[in-house]
């Protein structure tokens, strides 16, 4: 069956449906990643958008549903040159087509995604319709395309209550903006109790347990958009717990600390992006998915300081707080899928969780 992309510069894209055939509007980004298309598709910072996979051939080594990085799939719709249609891997269990429709994505196959990538960096991030619809009216449909925006996604992305993973170490706090599973794993298999909170709990809720420790998770959107989350991340870092912030939890630190942040021209997302450690000039490889980022000249110098760059377009890639145990990252050190070249931060705020106990 034949499928359209059509973005809201009027630019349309022929190929053909794959997964599910229902017609959707989105927001529409690029990943540079070669591998993990399985960990793209449940991470839930990519709710409100459609992803196009920029390398060229995706779904040959099938689906290992043990790799998904949340309970079901995100991304408004998702976009490929070419899908495989015979997978080999001893851990496969399923095609990515099946996966695909079983959790109502739909997408579009076939197309030229060098062209598609290179329009999406030379005019920026645009909104696009995929249908399968093969008498659509460019007139009709281009204001539709063009009213779209990314809204309330980690209300929709977020945990709807409180879980834990059990530890007999340290015991964290995570607020869940739409955290990869890998956050909470990560922390747990170094001892840590880890208790997963929903996006919109108090700040007293979370410091009247004592943790020794708080992680802000990733998770879609603008950052701005979460005015209720702001104001209580305020108060946890009034607190002096120890905080360790990736991602959206980052962007949110910020703001809530008085900086701010803006849209990217299409964003960092990929498991190939380099960033530089500022104090010893280390250069790490990174996972990264992100279309906003914190503007370094409306930081307060009395308040926070650049810790990591990006190698590429030089914005900023983490913070240090000063007077403060907090530290935050843009990238991801959980990776999965990705390097694990930054996993060490999490030892780092064990470390730092130790020194306050």
């Amino acid at each position: 069956m034949k499928a359209f992309l059509i973005l809201e510069d009027g630019t349309v894209f022929t190929g053909t449906s794959i997964g599910s055939t229902r017609e959707i509007i989105s927001e529409i980004v690029f990943n540079t990643s070669m591998t993990g298309y399985l960990e793209v598709l449940t991470d839930p910072s990519y709710a409100g958008q459609a992803v196009t996979m920029t390398y060229p051939l995706i779904g040959n080594y099938g689906v290992c549903y043990k790799d998904m990085e949340s309970l079901k799939a995100w991304p408004d719709g998702y976009i490929v040159r070419e899908l495989s249609r015979m997978p080999s891997n001893f851990r496969n269990e399923d095609p990515i087509q099946k996966f695909l429709a079983d959790n109502d994505i739909p997408g579009i196959s076939g197309i030229d995604t060098r062209a598609l990538t290179k329009i999406l960096r030379e005019k920026g991030t645009m909104n696009g319709m995929i249908t399968t619809n093969e008498n659509y009216n460019l007139e009709e449909v281009l204001p539709k395309i063009k009213a779209y925006s990314v809204k309330g996604v980690v209300d929709k992305v977020t945990c709807k209550e409180k879980k834990v993973l059990k530890g007999d170490g340290l015991k964290v706090a995570l607020l869940d903006f739409g955290a990869k599973n890998n956050i909470a794993n990560s922390l747990n298999k170094r001892g840590c109790e880890v208790t997963v909170y929903p996006a919109r709990t108090t700040a007293e809720e979370i410091l009247s347990t004592n943790p020794d420790g708080i992680m802000l998770s990733n998770g879609p959107g603008d950052p701005k958009e979460r005015e209720f989350e702001i104001a209580e991340i305020k108060k946890l870092y009034d607190s002096n717990v120890p905080i360790f912030a990736i991602c959206l939890g980052h962007q949110l630190m910020a703001l809530a600390t008085g900086a701010d942040t803006h849209k990217l021209k299409y964003g960092h997302r990929g498991a190939n992006h380099p960033v530089k450690d500022l104090k010893t000039g280390k250069v790490y490889i990174s996972s990264q998915n992100h279309g906003y980022v914190v503007d370094e000249t409306t930081l307060n110098p009395e308040i926070a300081k650049p810790a990591f760059e990006n190698v590429n377009d030089k914005t900023n890639e983490g913070l240090e707080y000063i007077g403060k145990n907090i530290f935050t990252v843009q990238f991801h050190p959980e990776a999965c899928a990705g390097p694990q070249d930054t996993a060490y931060l999490f030892d780092r705020f064990i470390e730092m969780m130790k020194k306050e106990d």
